[in-house]
């Protein structure tokens, strides 16, 4: 009797509380947006999988010396994970839109603006006494505008750790969601005579500009803002592994093999940090919120400055490919290009919306930057 009574009393089901048991179930949502929904399945399965492993009572693996503790410290405190998943995404992606167009570099700039918008508003929030959120958490939560996941995991790991959890659903959530959010905030913004807007082809970029993009990239940027050198650095690191034409085996470990291994790792750690008593608080829904302010914000910047670049250009620019300024690539980008399609089906806008898109990438990389700068 009394054995059953211990194996009873070590028992999960004795030991869970009311707040572990909702993060099990928020959890299962995770999975089933991520297996079902197909939801940045990516990040949702091992997120949502590993905050299943963190709430069991008694497990202890996301406790000092399990295995996702572990992780985390090691790559997400460190901000390791993120910057190797730059790296990939650097060895993922090709510039040569942006080059072969560089005034989508505003459109990119632009739509970084619901970023510093969302933190104003989340300190105007805590000063109203709605919200309770320093400086430093403003400053995370505002970084989920960029629809940049590993930056805002890099920059949450950074300033505001005890919001990581919160802050990586919002971003992969809002990210898998741009085919819904985008789409009424650009048929709002623009007229049906913008949307059917032509653009000329893109001229070819040569493979001297592609090798020395990245190269400019980081020492431009990194000697003026230190505090992005980072995720830039990894990201223009990647990118030259990709162009320079002499290191395939490294590109293609880089696109594949380290990033799976990498991204498994991340939604591990990530989910360990989904516990009740840092999920499951009103902040969480504020932050769930201003996250879906900044995203809009984001999109409607950029819409704004393809319309100014198109008064303003001799050559026509479609306003549509601003909403890709954002940096969910290349999602952003099919997303404009399947608007632009639907008003004239001769509308190929997929390469032209990339260049805005890589820029947004850039963009909130240099945000983060400035974020951690002024933040710290």
């Amino acid at each position: 009797m009394e054995m059953i009574e211990q194996i009873w009393t070590g028992s999960g089901l004795y030991q869970i509380t009311g707040g572990q048991l909702g993060m099990l179930v928020v959890c299962l949502t995770l999975l089933y947006l991520g297996i079902v929904k197909k939801f940045e399945p990516l990040l949702l399965v091992t997120i949502g999988f590993g905050g299943l492993l963190s709430n069991i009572p008694g497990a202890g693996i996301a406790e000092p010396g399990g295995l996702l503790f572990l992780a985390y410290e090691v790559g997400i405190k460190s901000g390791a994970f993120p910057l190797i998943i730059f790296m990939g995404v650097g060895a993922l992606t090709d510039f040569g839109p942006l080059l072969a167009n560089p005034r989508t570099l505003f459109l990119g700039a632009a739509a970084q603006f619901g970023i510093f918008a969302t933190l104003l508003g989340a300190l105007a929030l805590t000063e109203l006494g709605w919200m309770d959120f320093t400086l430093r958490e403003a400053a995370a939560i505002g970084i989920i505008g960029g629809a940049d996941g590993p930056t805002a995991i890099y920059v949450a790991g950074q300033l505001a750790p005890n919001l990581l959890g919160a802050i990586a659903v919002a971003a992969y959530s809002y990210m898998a969601l741009v085919p819904l959010i985008q789409p009424p905030i650009m048929k709002a913004l623009t007229t049906e005579k913008e949307r059917r807007i032509e653009m000329v082809q893109l001229r070819e970029v040569s493979a001297v500009e592609r090798i020395m993009f990245p190269l400019m990239l980081l020492l431009l940027v990194g000697l003026l803002l230190p505090t992005a050198a980072p995720l830039l650095g990894m990201l223009a690191f990647g990118n030259l592994m990709r162009e320079c034409g002499v290191v395939e085996r490294l590109s293609n470990t880089t696109q594949n093999a380290l990033i799976n291994i990498v991204t498994i790792f991340l939604g591990l750690a990530v989910g360990s940090k989904l516990s009740a008593d840092q999920f499951l608080v009103l902040d969480t829904l504020g932050i769930l919120v201003l996250g879906m302010v900044a995203f809009g914000i984001g999109t409607a910047s950029g819409l704004l400055m393809g319309k100014l670049m198109n008064r303003l250009s001799t050559s026509p620019i479609n306003p549509l490919i601003g909403a890709a300024g954002v940096s969910a690539v290349p999602m952003a980008a099919r997303v404009a290009n399947k608007v632009g399609l639907e008003a004239n089906p001769h509308n190929f806008l997929l390469m032209h919306a990339m260049g805005p898109n890589v820029a947004g990438v850039i963009g909130s990389a240099v945000a983060a930057g400035i974020m951690i700068m002024f933040a710290s």
